[in-house]
Parts: structure tokens; sequence; C-alpha cells
């Protein structure tokens, strides 16, 4: 058998390891340079480059600032048959605990309970004629138990919340030692809780109508801010320049298509809800297809605008990808909108997902009429005009 001599080995071996370095060297030469390339690429994308900032910052100031699951402060009313200087006395201490804030004063319980339906109030204190004696006699109050004892009053919560119900629920023991002038040893409900909408307590009531705005704020919203884009992309601009189709007409005929895509998703949440979680529907088709409706249109048309400020469909995604986040976040979908921040609330009544949430699970679950909601659907109604206006406009700029 043939062997090279040991000096011709090294010299093989040289050759390789030369040339195997050298297409190295290429390589990496090349690499390189596609990296400097893109990087000038990326830079001069302002859109890109403001993502990448961007977004990191709003996640943080979001999760470490506005969002909060510590409710205080929720908005709730009395119904005060009593009135006398303890029931005066229970409501500033209810009051100083700062979990509600006492905003309404009703005659009666049907006038609160039709509060609660609309959702101007989570929950109302109910104070009977003899809540005087019931206190006095109390266990919390004297430190005496008594098997005779009755609650003092009742909360009339609403259920479909299940973090602020939960939150509530906390009132049910409330010490009465700012009365008694003393801390009662005895621990016994103070109060007596009603549920309504959801008795259970069932996590899957409250998620599955607000679904629908996330859905439909992803889904709506992406469809059409590419839309204008694609056109552009396509070469189809031109065409479109050329026919008498007016600005208005046609950012109207790209979100019509869409509204079937909306309600068919709306179709199927809300029946697969029904029948594989047990999630009452307890409002009128009526109402629930205007609300829909209403927020279908908004979400198209704030995808328009989009469109016509992206140059490219992938900086649409990025702004699409921008607002679902603080939709998700700051609509109360995931978290009590109560207990944001002021300026938190603020940017929240900006985005429609919010004022459909509310319009959303008012309907499906408390079965509110769209009449009694018309502050939210009037808002969306406006912000469709008013986003088709804008793009209208900006497409007209950009066909000039």
């Amino acid at each position: 058998m043939y062997s090279l001599p040991v000096p011709e080995v090294i010299v093989l071996a040289k050759s390789f390891f030369a040339t195997a370095f050298r297409s190295l060297s290429r390589s990496l030469s090349r690499t390189r340079a596609i990296t400097v390339k893109e990087l000038r690429q990326l830079s001069r994308d302002r859109m890109t480059f403001g993502m990448i900032v961007m977004i990191p910052l709003m996640q943080l100031m979001l999760f470490g600032y506005a969002i909060n699951t510590d409710v205080r402060h929720i908005a709730a009313g009395v119904v005060d048959m009593s009135h006398t200087s303890y029931s005066r006395d229970i409501l500033q201490q209810l009051n100083a605990s700062q979990v509600v804030s006492f905003t309404r004063v009703y005659d009666s319980i049907p006038a609160a309970e039709h509060a609660i339906t609309n959702g101007e109030l989570k929950a109302v204190l109910y104070l009977p004629p003899d809540f005087a004696q019931r206190l006095v006699s109390h266990p919390a109050f004297t430190g005496k138990s008594s098997p005779t004892a009755r609650p003092i009053g009742q909360w009339l919560v609403d259920g479909s919340d299940t973090m602020i119900a939960s939150t509530l629920r906390s009132l049910r023991q409330m010490p009465l030692d700012g009365l008694a002038n003393r801390t009662p040893s005895l621990s016994v409900p103070t109060f007596e809780t009603v549920q309504y909408f959801n008795p259970e307590q069932r996590s899957v009531v409250n998620i599955v109508p607000g679904l629908l705005a996330i859905i439909l704020t992803m889904t709506m919203i992406l469809f059409t801010s590419a839309a204008i884009v694609r056109e552009r992309e396509q070469g189809n601009m031109e065409f479109l320049i050329a026919t008498p189709v007016k600005s208005f007409e046609l950012m109207l005929g790209k979100i019509i298509p869409y509204v079937l895509v909306g309600l068919i998703q709306v179709g199927i949440i809300l029946i697969m809800g029904h029948l594989v979680f047990d999630v009452p529907i307890r409002g009128g088709m009526t109402s629930i297809l205007t609300a829909n409706l209403l927020f279908i249109f908004a979400s198209l048309t704030l995808g328009l605008v989009i469109s016509t400020i992206a140059k490219t469909q992938l900086q649409a995604m990025q702004m699409t990808v921008f607002l679902l986040m603080p939709s998700i976040l700051l609509s109360g979908f995931m978290f009590p909108y109560e207990a944001m921040p002021i300026p938190a609330q603020w940017i929240s009544e900006t985005l429609p997902a919010t004022h459909f949430m509310r319009m959303i699970r008012a309907v499906v679950l408390r079965d509110a009429a769209i009449t009694e909601l018309s502050k939210d659907a009037l808002w969306l109604a406006g912000f469709t005009v008013f986003g088709l206006i804008v793009a209208s406009m900006r497409f007209k700029k950009q066909l000039d």
C-alpha cells in the first residue's frame, strides 16, 4: 500500500487549511456585507426602528404602571332605607376603605338594579329600614355570639366581572370596630352578597364576550390595514387612479366585504361559547347585531387609516400589533378598568375595543338594550365616520 511521504502530507494539510481559511474568510466577508446592508436599511426604515423602541417601552409602562389587579374606588350606589346616623357612619367607613366609591343614591332597589344592568355601577349597597336594630345586635358590633343575628345590609353585585365581584365579596366580613369603638374577635358576615348574572363566578362567562373585542380587533384591523398598501405593491394603484371611483367610495368599498367576515366570527364565538362553555346569551339579537356592527365598522376604518400611513405590508402589520397590545391590556379584557390609573383610563377611552367591551358584556350577559348604551354606541359611530373621512383625505393626498 502506497503512502505519501511525511513532508508531502504536511504540504497537503497546509494547503487544505489555507483553502478552508480563505473560504471561511470570504464567507464572513459576505455575511458582514449583508449585515451592514440590513442595518443601514433598518436605520432608514423609521417605522420599524420606532417599533423596536416603542414596543418594549409601551409594555414596560403598561405592565409596570397601568396594569393593576388591586381594584379600588369601584363605582357603587346606595339604597338607604334607614336614614339614621348609623347608616351615614357605615357609608363613611366604607368610603374610607377605598374599595368602593358611592356615586349614586337611589330610592328603590329596581332603580339600582337598572343601573347595574346598564353598567353605570358595579355594586349597590342596600340598607334596610331596620338597619340600626340589626347593627346594634350584630355579633361584629357587640362582640357576642348570636344565633339569630342577621346581616346588617346587602350588597347587590355585578358578578359578570369576576375580579371586581371577588373584591366586593371581601366586604362581607367588614369589621365594625369604627362604630363600636372596639375590635371584635368574632369573624362573622356583616353583609349579605347577591351576585347578579354570574352567581357561580365562572371566569369563562366574562372571557367569552370579551374575546369578541380582541379577535375582531386583531382580524378586522389586520385585514384592512394592508388594503391600500397591497394595491400599491401589486401595481393596481394606477388603475384605481384612472377610475372615476371617489376616495370615500373606495374606502367604503374596501371595508364592506369584511363586515360579513366579522359577523361570521361573531357567530362562531357566541355559538361555540354557549354550546361548549354554557355562556348565557341574555341579550336580544337586534342589540347584539347592532353592537357588533358598530365595532366591526370602527375596527375596519381604523385599519384603513393605518393602510394610508404604512408604506409596506410589514409596516401595516407592525402598526396593527402596536395597537393590539393596548387593546388587550387597557380595554378591560384582562384587567379591570376601575383598577387603572386615571391617565391609563384616558388612553383606554380612545380605543374602540374599550367601548365595545362594555357594550357586548352588557348586552350579552346583562340583557342591556343598545339604547341604554348610547354613549358607547355613539362614540363608535362617530369614530367610524371620522376614520373614513381621515382615510379618504389621506388617500386623495397620495393620489395628487
